[in-house]
């Protein structure tokens, strides 16, 4: 059986769809799947053993562009039995359905009735995201509860000879920090600061670690490299060198391999969070308005800090700080985390 999975836009969303591929090749042992999905999502899609090979879609997130739609769905006819949909919208559902795939699975939404063939509609007996990608790996009347729905953990494939190429990169930045073992911070996060653990929070946390031997990495991308650069500059002047912002340097490839070289990592509720998780790291992840109970970090080496109560919460326009940042993220202290990180690592 080959089957076509339609991926989603968001790096988290893409790890937490690695369940799915799993329990697919449970399900269905001889399947062969295939992923259409972002550009920028093939240096994760080639580490999931899973997936025989990633198509790249060329359509932005959030355009409509029915024509090219079209086009691309009937490029693929006659090489799939199933197609999966992982996104809710309705124009996602168009291209397995130009392809002519007999088989058309997703969750309900968007009138896509006519487009989806095997729809699944009971959501609210799934409340986690990565609960809703894996029930899509199963027949209908098969399906079980979602106390009884095993998880496989996501992962990715990491090569150490590929980790030890990619340190050499940086290797002027990490011998000016000495070579120290690395703590990993992941400040960034879509959407503005009210996801993001407070700059001044991270650089009392990278002070701490680094009085006791420790560098510290900040990751992220181009757009993160100003929240990075706020972190070093808010550090004594003679412990900067151990703070090496990595923030836009890296490719994609490049930020996992040098997140599983690291001892730890903090991280804001982010992509990068569930790429951490899924190389294994020891992880604490800060919480703030955002849902820890809809979309964990998937990993029994991840400890979750929320000091409010219930699902999302309603961020206000306007803002708690003059920075933006969130008050129940202003809450956390950094000896709070302090606490669990070194808790983690004992256990290591």
């Amino acid at each position: 059986m080959n089957i076509l999975i339609i991926a989603p836009s968001w790096v988290g969303d893409m790890m937490m769809s690695h369940s799915l591929y799993q329990a697919l090749k449970t399900q269905y042992p001889d399947c062969q799947i295939d992923v259409l999905a972002p550009n920028w999502s093939k240096p994760l899609l080639e580490r999931m053993p899973e997936v025989r090979k990633s198509l790249t879609m060329p359509i932005g997130h959030g355009a409509f562009n029915l024509r090219e739609r079209y086009r691309i769905g009937k490029s693929l006819r006659n090489q799939y039995d199933m197609a999966i949909v992982l996104p809710n919208s309705l124009k996602s559902a168009f291209i397995p359905f130009f392809a002519k795939i007999a088989v058309r699975r997703g969750w309900k939404g968007e009138s896509r009735y006519f487009f989806l063939n095997d729809l699944r509609a009971n959501k609210n007996d799934y409340p986690m995201m990565v609960q809703r990608y894996v029930v899509l790996a199963y027949e209908k009347g098969a399906i079980p509860a979602a106390d009884k729905l095993p998880i496989p953990t996501p992962y990715l494939t990491v090569q150490q000879s590929a980790v030890e190429k990619t340190k050499e990169k940086f290797s002027a930045q990490f011998e000016l920090a000495e070579n120290r073992p690395a703590i990993g911070f992941c400040p960034g996060a879509e959407f503005g600061p009210a996801k993001r653990w407070p700059h001044y929070h991270y650089a009392k946390l990278a002070e701490m670690l680094i009085e006791k031997g420790y560098s510290i990495r900040l990751f992220g991308s181009a757009k993160d490299t100003d929240a990075g650069e706020q972190i070093r500059s808010s550090l004594p002047e003679t412990l900067r060198r151990y703070c090496i912002n990595l923030a836009g340097q890296t490719q994609l490839n490049e930020a996992v391999d040098l997140i599983s070289d690291c001892t730890a990592m903090v991280t804001n509720d982010s992509g990068l969070m569930h790429i951490s998780a899924a190389v294994n790291r020891p992880l604490v992840a800060v919480y703030g308005p955002t849902s820890p109970q809809y979309t964990p970090p998937l990993s029994d080496k991840a400890v979750i800090i929320r000091l409010i109560e219930g699902s999302l919460i309603k961020i206000r326009k306007g803002s708690d700080s003059a920075e933006g940042y969130h008050q129940s993220l202003i809450d956390i202290t950094p000896a709070m985390v302090m606490e669990k990180l070194e808790t983690l690592l004992a256990k290591e």
